[in-house]
């Protein structure tokens, strides 16, 4: 897309036409949802995978009510030759000369963890002071509700060309999406993809995702005996595996609380910054917790490594006795700065975990997932429309921001169609608590994502 191909801007009456349309579509829509988060799509292999398969389905006949004819749920083999999750596939075309623009979504939701956390059972949603709750509300099935009603509000008015692609797996890192991606090529290519998965700066304030931060995780265990041996007998010369991995994990940050691993790059500090008081409340951050690290908050979530525990295998304090433990396991998540080679940062974290082996102990590094981090261009045309859909819904212009999670498939699209514009949009926001207990999306703002949305596609029309 050029300058020249968004100088039709809609008129002041047809925006107010598309507005009434939103908010009268909008209770169906509403309804829709709730609907959505009732079926409970995790797609952990933990849980039952019917559930997902019901998920697919349903999504599938939602769009074939919004008009579109060929739509289809589709499998494929990862490369392990297990069949992937279902996705919905669905396409049609558009007015001649008009841009192909693909929609993108995920059906699938995360566990929804201790349900003793949550105020309302999880797959029941319920509504508090203008949210919507439920596993899945937010994340991602408030995105499938985006596109669903941009296309309701627009009809037969639809100009663009059209790929909705509502995947089944991403909760799990999308295994099967760049097989995917190959077997579908031609029907998933497109000249702009709008990846409703992200987040908006606060409620009153949208945003569009420029940056996200790559991932790469893996295992590390810390041996240190060939048996358990008993505590007395032998405590004092010998340390337990899991104070030895507490010390290894202890030097993957400096004493400011700064990732102290050689070799992870850091991206550019954002140009808006967080409040603290706010970030302490919206993560939940106990009276007396200092924030780890140093320099602007966003820079700190958006543009430089990140490294956290988030699995621990060790002796169980229920099952434990007086043994010294011979090893120990822990799982570590690691973002990545936008700019940053996954491949690179593996290698620079695998070097420096086994370059600080406590007291000698025998340290073993299992690779896990790679995701490759994003960086939109400063500005394109595809995004100076994208800001004037958003501006109109709002009221307000929105706000540049970076995502500190990742998206590794948005890498993938771009290997598809490495000349399209990429528009990374959401309904979250930072109250929304996505894989979190309590997950829930702002239903005012729903209504104007999808208006923005519908906006956005009749512009790219003209």
């Amino acid at each position: 897309m050029t300058d020249d191909d968004i100088t039709t801007v809609p008129s002041p009456e047809r925006v107010a036409e598309l507005r009434d349309r939103t908010a009268a579509a909008f209770p169906a829509l509403r309804a829709e949802l709730e609907t959505l988060v009732r079926i409970p799509s995790v797609s952990n292999a933990e849980f039952d995978q019917g559930h997902v398969a019901v998920s697919a389905a349903h999504v599938a006949d939602l769009l074939r009510g919004a008009g579109i004819e060929d739509v289809r749920v589709l499998h494929v083999a990862g490369a392990d030759g297990r069949r992937g999750r279902p996705a919905v596939l669905a396409t049609r075309p558009g007015r001649e000369g008009a841009p192909t623009v693909l929609l993108y979504a995920h059906h699938d939701v995360q566990p929804p963890g201790d349900e003793a956390e949550w105020q309302t059972p999880p797959f029941e949603p319920v509504e508090r002071d203008g949210r919507l709750y439920g596993r899945g509300a937010a994340d991602d099935k408030a995105g499938i509700v985006a596109h669903l009603g941009a296309l309701r509000v627009l009809g037969d008015e639809l100009g663009v060309g059209l790929v909705v692609f509502v995947e089944g797996e991403e909760e799990i890192g999308s295994p099967t999406f760049g097989d995917f991606l190959r077997a579908h090529r031609d029907e998933l290519s497109a000249d702009v993809m709008v990846v409703a998965d992200s987040s908006n700066w606060a409620v009153g304030v949208p945003a569009l995702t420029t940056s996200l931060r790559g991932l790469v995780d893996l295992e590390v265990e810390v041996a240190a005996l060939d048996h358990a041996i008993h505590s007395g007998m032998y405590g004092g010369p010998v340390l337990d595996a899991p104070t030895l991995l507490a010390r290894l994990i202890a030097t993957l940050h400096d004493e400011n609380g700064d990732v102290a691993v050689a070799g992870l790059q850091h991206a550019p500090d954002p140009a808006v910054d967080y409040d603290e008081a706010a970030f302490r409340a919206d993560a939940g951050v106990l009276d007396g917790v200092q924030l780890a690290g140093t320099g602007p908050l966003t820079a700190r979530m958006w543009t430089r490594p990140a490294i956290s525990v988030i699995g621990f295998d060790a002796t169980r304090v229920a099952s434990a006795s007086n043994t010294i433990a011979p090893r120990a396991t822990a799982k570590l998540s690691v973002r990545i700065a936008p700019g940053s080679d996954p491949a690179q940062a593996m290698a620079a974290v695998r070097s420096h975990l086994e370059g600080h082996a406590p007291f000698g102990a025998h340290v073993t590094v299992r690779e896990g997932e790679q995701g490759k981090p994003f960086q939109a261009p400063d500005d394109s045309a595809a995004m100076r429309v994208a800001r004037w859909a958003f501006a109109q819904a709002w009221g307000t212009d929105p706000v540049d921001i970076g995502i500190g999670g990742s998206i590794p498939f948005i890498a993938d699209l771009l290997e598809l169609r490495p000349d399209a514009a990429i528009l990374v949009t959401g309904v979250e926001d930072p109250d929304s608590r996505a894989h979190g207990a309590n997950e829930s999306v702002h239903l005012g703002e729903l209504e104007k994502v999808v208006l923005a949305e519908a906006l956005l596609l009749d512009r790219l029309a003209r």
